[in-house]
């Protein structure tokens, strides 16, 4: 791939991303103290390569230098230049991290939908914990012993084994 075809590809992602929706899913500063740092970087990145790939190099005016250096030592660079061959670049490293890193998409999802239902569970349990609060100067014995019938099993068997807590 070519190095106009990397920034490209690269400032269309910049602009698939969606990083407002992102953003707006993080809860803690230190969240969106790394993720504001990944996002500069990424746009440092993709700047570099806008401006660094924009322009295709300009070929050499061997013609000019022959005029003010002479062909002799100009032929000699024009021939080195020539011989040089840019290997193509074969990436090695992706297939080799490419499972791995889908195992961990896949890991992350599981991770995610357990964190949706510890969620859920814990609004439910702030929910009853703020009706409870409300209720509490009002609350009798047996109304909380309703809710909470493991502590009545409790008390009634400390009671029945003349344990009163001392």
């Amino acid at each position: 791939m070519s190095g106009k075809k990397v920034a490209d590809f690269a400032f269309k992602a910049g602009k698939t991303i969606d990083w407002d929706g992102m953003s707006k899913m993080l809860v803690s500063d230190a969240a969106r103290k790394e993720f504001n740092a990944l996002r500069r970087a990424f746009d440092d990145v993709n700047h570099q390569l806008q401006t660094k790939f924009s322009q295709e190099p300009q070929p050499i005016d061997w013609e000019y230098y022959r005029k003010g250096i002479g062909s002799k030592v100009v032929d000699m660079y024009k021939e080195a230049y020539e011989s040089i061959e840019i290997p193509k670049y074969v990436d090695t490293v992706t297939p080799q991290y490419k499972p791995k890193f889908d195992a961990l998409l896949v890991e992350l999802k599981e991770a995610e939908k357990e964190s949706l239902k510890e969620s859920e569970r814990i609004e439910k349990e702030l929910a009853e914990l703020e009706e409870m609060k409300k209720k509490i100067s009002t609350m009798t014995a047996d109304e909380y012993f309703e809710k909470h019938p493991e502590l009545k099993q409790k008390f009634d068997d400390e009671i029945r084994n003349d344990n009163w807590g001392y």
